[in-house]
């Protein structure tokens, strides 16, 4: 029997497949639309960058306008749930629409990846702030958000694995050969299967805990609020810094395996390691418990760091089983670090609430916000990277080439952990939790 402050299976089941609904699409996006552009479609890694800095800025603005889409939305369904119904039809379409392959001339294609990859952006955050802009609305005991994070990244997690793992393989199947067949087919698929799990959610979550006294504040008491959330300006920091870390070591992987190893075969073999990410989601309600929210993400953070060593000692050896060792090690303190954020956020949505400010939107939106911002940046450097140094697209890459795709692959990201590991020592969890501690409802 479930005690009041418990939401039930069914329901826990639906929040956390929404993440895996997205994932299905995002993780196409993140790992695999680079090289989609520059060896499948036909664009230039100039192009391919200068795409990704527009589609990302664009991406910036549209979190903020979904965030307080969310905070002014009051419907019979509630302020965040209804975006799952309204956006994920439209979400599904344009992911299908960015992986077709016009017959257009080059600019018409470029006009067509445009319009596509900007529109695939806005509409992926229109279903996934919700996401986490509802989770502290559905309960009010930290314990059961902490468990329904878990959840949300477990299903989350396990989707974005089997993505990296059978995308090449089904384009394969798929396409027979033809490549840009075998990416279309292979989204029609994911898309729809998105589509049924987006709608699910909808059906199956609650809101539960909104005050209306809340409702349409002023954007200047909103504001106010969030310079005095520090804890959200820290987390927001790290979210950043871990997608640019992640969009850098995901879409250069197919490149080192393609380039360097000369076996493009082996990429779902290396993302099979990615599974051991699903290892530091289930531990993370063991260690918060034991050791706090912070310290949990920092040991995450310092594992991951450790895997990536591993990792790039063996990038330069050419030695795969140390390449594979140092990813199992790093996806474990990788899905410490993201199955956090959102319980995370969550804390400092009840942390502005505490201040008699409830922004779930707008405080949400800096998860999407880093997602895109650290995607963008993310696939500047790499294609900025690939074009500065000569990159030929299903060619033999010079030295200088497979000098920044070895850079991209193993040490940026390792130096990047480590700054991540010092901007989370800014977060005072303690200051947070005094604050936030007598609105728990046990």
């Amino acid at each position: 029997m479930n005690k009041p402050w418990q939401t039930k299976w069914p329901e826990r089941l639906s929040y956390g497949l929404s993440d895996a609904a997205d994932n299905l699409v995002f993780q196409m996006m993140t790992t695999y639309l680079l090289f989609f552009y520059t060896d499948v479609y036909g664009l230039t890694a100039s192009a391919a960058a200068i795409l990704f800095v527009v589609a990302r800025l664009a991406d910036v603005v549209e979190s903020l306008i979904i965030g307080l889409m969310i905070d002014r939305t009051h419907s019979k369904w509630g302020k965040s749930r209804p975006f799952f119904l309204w956006y994920a039809l439209p979400y599904v379409i344009f992911a299908i629409l960015t992986f077709v392959t016009p017959p257009f001339g080059g600019t018409g294609k470029l006009v067509w990846a445009y319009v596509t990859y900007l529109g695939l952006g806005f509409l992926y955050t229109a279903v996934n702030l919700p996401i986490t802009s509802i989770l502290p609305t559905m309960t009010e005991n930290d314990q059961e958000q902490t468990v329904l994070g878990v959840i949300r990244q477990f299903c989350g997690s396990s989707v974005q694995i089997i993505v990296a793992v059978f995308t090449l393989p089904l384009v394969a199947l798929f396409g027979h050969g033809n490549q840009r067949r075998g990416f279309l087919l292979t989204i029609v698929l994911f898309g729809a299967i998105s589509l049924v799990l987006i709608w699910n959610t909808f059906i199956h979550v609650r809101e539960r805990f909104t005050n209306p006294e809340h409702a349409h504040q002023s954007w200047r008491a909103v504001s106010g609020m969030l310079k005095k959330n520090k804890p959200w300006l820290v987390i927001s920091v790290v979210i950043l810094l871990y997608w640019l870390t992640t969009a850098i070591k995901n879409q250069t992987t197919i490149y080192y395996f393609k380039y360097i190893q000369n076996n493009e075969q082996l990429v779902p073999y290396a993302n099979a390691f990615t599974f051991a990410a699903l290892i530091g989601v289930l531990l993370i309600v063991r260690f918060s418990n034991r050791w706090g929210k912070k310290r949990t993400m920092l040991t995450g953070i310092f594992i991951a760091a450790v895997g990536q060593l591993i990792l790039s000692l063996g990038a330069v050896g050419n030695l795969l089983p140390v390449i594979f060792t140092g990813t199992l090690i790093n996806s474990v303190g990788n899905g410490l670090i993201i199955g956090l954020v959102s319980i995370m956020i969550a804390d400092t949505i009840r942390y502005g609430m505490a201040m008699g400010i409830q922004a779930e939107g707008i405080l949400a939106s800096t998860d999407d916000f880093g997602v895109n911002v650290g995607l963008g940046l993310g696939g500047l450097i790499t294609a900025g990277l690939f074009h500065l140094s000569g990159y030929a697209a299903n060619h033999a890459q010079n030295g200088a080439t497979q000098h920044m795709i070895l850079l991209n692959y193993a040490w940026l990201p390792l130096v990047l952990y480590l700054v991540m590991f010092a901007v989370l020592l800014l977060y005072n969890e303690r200051e947070l939790q005094a604050k936030i501690q007598p609105d728990i409802q046990d």
